[in-house]
């Protein structure tokens, strides 16, 4: 879950042929990188089917595409409703896709957000990428960008929570999970805490981030360090200690986003190999295959038991796949659902 976002107004051009009827989503490229050359289209996506994990999917079950599009979407998260929220980082907007697969435009306050995590009182609260890497078009950071990167709350009103640790600006912001005391954990290259009084401190050492999320009780705290997950135990005041290697990912994958179930099994999106589910032990149980390359999971829809997954490529209104000059990231992107007997955590939105 890596992106960030210029100005709205230089993705006129790009984005106005999206609709309503168009699904979006994001791809995640790591941490704030030079733009590099030669950019890979993503190829159509093959149908694929689960095979059994004991008490998480059942054989057999089949993804749906819910909604696709080609600007991203990013950092997804269930809502009370059944629905899902997602960052457009080139739309400068959180938007929402309900139960029914309607999307609209949710929060317009946002400056590139990237990723999405809802808090006490439902306040929303998105890691903003401002303009460090547009993406879909030429070109990388505007000479201009002055804006700097952050952590923000959405509502009720925008408020900057984070934009520099030490004197020290925070780079391409990734993703986020907020805690039920009103603090914010999130990653940027290393990991970091916003106590409810503001205060910004590190968490961990020697990280290469992405994912974060807490266990169900929130006394553990992961993060996908490149092909592993670290795991901490979190203190009263939100600082964490014992910092441990969690669980192993399959074929030297490196972890992207993170959503928890009930029991407090951990599902990991992983890019070119599926979500990888591990015990609340650390064991991996299995990985549940995707049509398209994985960057973000969530549960959501009714009594919380669908597993939403955004992924990397589109098809576009004229039914061809979307792609870009060589030259030009694609971020086209799809989401996709599928039915699952393990239920998502019901109490935090993520």
């Amino acid at each position: 879950m890596h992106y960030p976002t210029a100005a709205p107004e230089r993705y006129n051009n790009i984005m106005s042929s999206l609709t309503p009827s168009v699904l979006v989503s994001i791809l995640s490229l790591g941490p704030l990188l030079a733009q590099p050359k030669g950019f890979t289209n993503p190829t159509p996506p093959p149908e694929v089917t689960a095979t059994e994990i004991p008490g998480v999917i059942a054989a057999g079950a089949k993804w749906t595409l819910v909604w696709q599009g080609n600007a991203n979407a990013d950092g997804i998260v269930g809502t009370d409703d059944g629905g899902l929220l997602f960052a457009q980082e080139q739309l400068d907007q959180v938007s929402k896709l309900d139960k029914n697969g309607k999307y609209s435009a949710y929060l317009k306050n946002a400056h590139g957000p990237g990723a999405v995590s809802i808090g006490p009182k439902n306040r929303i609260v998105v890691v903003e990428r401002t303009c460090t890497d547009p993406g879909g078009h030429k070109g990388g950071k505007p000479a201009d960008c002055t804006d700097p990167t952050g952590i923000a709350a959405l509502t009720p009103e925008r408020r900057v929570l984070a934009n520099s640790y030490n004197g020290k600006g925070l780079g391409r912001v990734n993703d986020l999970i907020a805690d039920k005391k009103g603090g914010v954990y999130f990653t940027s290259g290393g990991a970091y805490y916003i106590s409810p009084s503001g205060q910004v401190s590190t968490v961990g050492e020697n990280l290469r981030t992405n994912g974060i999320t807490l266990s169900p009780d929130e006394k553990t705290l992961y993060i996908t360090n490149g092909p592993v997950i670290a795991a901490f135990d979190v203190q009263p005041d939100g600082s964490v200690k014992n910092q441990r290697e969690f669980g192993k990912l399959e074929g030297n994958g490196n972890g992207d986003g993170m959503a928890i179930d009930a029991t407090g099994r951990l599902y990991v999106s992983t890019p070119n190999v599926g979500v990888e589910v591990f015990s609340p032990e650390g064991k991996n149980l299995g990985t549940i295959p995707t049509p398209r390359s994985c960057i973000t999971a969530a549960f959501s829809g009714p009594g919380k038991k669908t597993l939403y997954v955004a992924m990397m490529g589109a098809v576009g209104p004229d039914g061809q796949e979307i792609k870009t000059s060589p030259d030009v990231r694609n971020t086209a992107m799809s989401l996709y659902a599928i039915p699952m007997l393990a239920q998502g955590f019901k109490g935090r939105a993520k």
